[in-house]
């Protein structure tokens, strides 16, 4: 019988999949039999998770990069190959935000740094797009793949403070659109592009954001839970599902769409 959620043996790369919510998904993806190839920054972070999931029985690899050097990631991409032999899926999970290219309470729109601004753009943006344009040609090769970008909150309507990440995660939900129609339109009907759009979850970067050190919530917190209507923030898990359905065949005629994991948050208004 043929198993919709079957990924045995699909070989998926993850940008960014070092953090709170990548490795969580790398842990998942590889106990499913998914062939996982983790792509970070932080190479001790990195080797410590392939080692916990082959521990587990799952097959995985890290490679260090930089998602916004095109150099580089042709480089892992052709490592990847070497191993496995294709790429049937790329997550874009790589991003993250800088103090200068946020407004605070206490700010405004001229505090902001172009420079940072123009950083948090490049990393979450063009390490989005560069991705794809270099693991895209292996899928091509093959006549199928699939891509999931990891999207926002802060890119379905502009959230206070966030001013530059919010700009590259509303760039990158129009990017997985468009992407959507040209590689199916170019290539055929087995290329799908979509996003997982998170609401608020607590990582390493927002933890200081959204919780004060005793562990209670900030203000800022509190405002978004009151606005929740599950009234919690999401934990790594409650992702999953969702990530499952998408990089499986139960996906298979889903392509342009925004998947939106956030207890209610962007559909609840006062």
């Amino acid at each position: 019988m043929y198993e919709l959620f079957d990924i045995k043996g699909k070989v998926i790369v993850i940008t960014g999949g070092t953090g709170v919510l990548g490795s969580s998904m790398v842990e998942y993806l590889a106990a499913h039999g998914a062939k996982v190839a983790v792509l970070a920054r932080n190479k001790e972070k990195g080797d410590e998770l392939i080692q916990k999931v082959k521990a587990a029985g799952g097959d995985a690899m890290f490679l260090q990069t930089d998602v916004t050097d095109e150099v580089v990631l042709k480089r892992n991409a052709e490592e990847i190959a070497a191993k496995y032999g294709k790429i049937d899926v790329l997550i874009n999970g790589a991003g993250g935000n800088m103090p200068g290219a946020t407004i605070g309470p206490d700010n405004t729109i001229f505090d902001l740094k172009a420079d940072d601004f123009r950083k948090v753009v490049d990393l979450n943006l063009m390490g989005t797009v560069i991705p794809i344009l270099v693991f895209a040609e292996y899928m091509v090769r093959e006549k199928k793949g699939n891509i999931v970008n990891i999207s926002s909150a802060s890119a379905l309507r502009p959230l206070t403070r966030v001013a530059g990440y919010g700009a590259a995660k509303a760039a990158v939900t129009n990017f997985t659109k468009y992407m959507a129609g040209e590689l199916a339109i170019k290539f055929g009907e087995d290329f799908r592009v979509n996003a997982l759009c998170p609401g608020f979850f607590i990582t390493e970067q927002n933890r200081a954001l959204l919780t004060n050190p005793d562990g209670s919530y900030s203000a800022r917190g509190n405002t978004i839970i009151a606005h929740t209507p599950f009234r919690r923030f999401g934990n790594p898990e409650d992702l999953l599902g969702t990530l499952h359905y998408l990089v499986s065949d139960a996906s298979k005629f889903v392509t342009g769409t925004v998947a939106i994991v956030d207890g209610g948050f962007d559909s609840f208004s006062i």
